[in-house]
């Protein structure tokens, strides 16, 4: 069972591709560049988070997969 649940705000994305550089197992840009996930746990939950908070329009939000509670970007 994934640590992670990823969500991506396709309407935030730019396609900046930091994500992908980052946990390209776990992230990708569709044909228009907007990022979804491949395999939420594709990488390890280090290089998840990263790859989340390497987003420069904090379009990836990163919850516990067990609680639910939002890890990222903090509120």
């Amino acid at each position: 069972m994934p640590k992670y649940k990823v969500k991506i705000l396709k309407d935030k994305c730019i396609g900046a591709a930091s994500c992908v550089g980052i946990a390209p197992g776990v992230y990708q840009l569709d044909d228009k560049n907007i990022a979804y996930v491949v395999k939420e746990d594709g990488d390890t939950p280090e290089n998840i988070l990263l790859g989340a908070q390497s987003c420069p329009t904090n379009a990836i939000e990163i919850y516990d997969a067990e609680t639910n509670e939002k890890i990222w970007p903090k509120d």
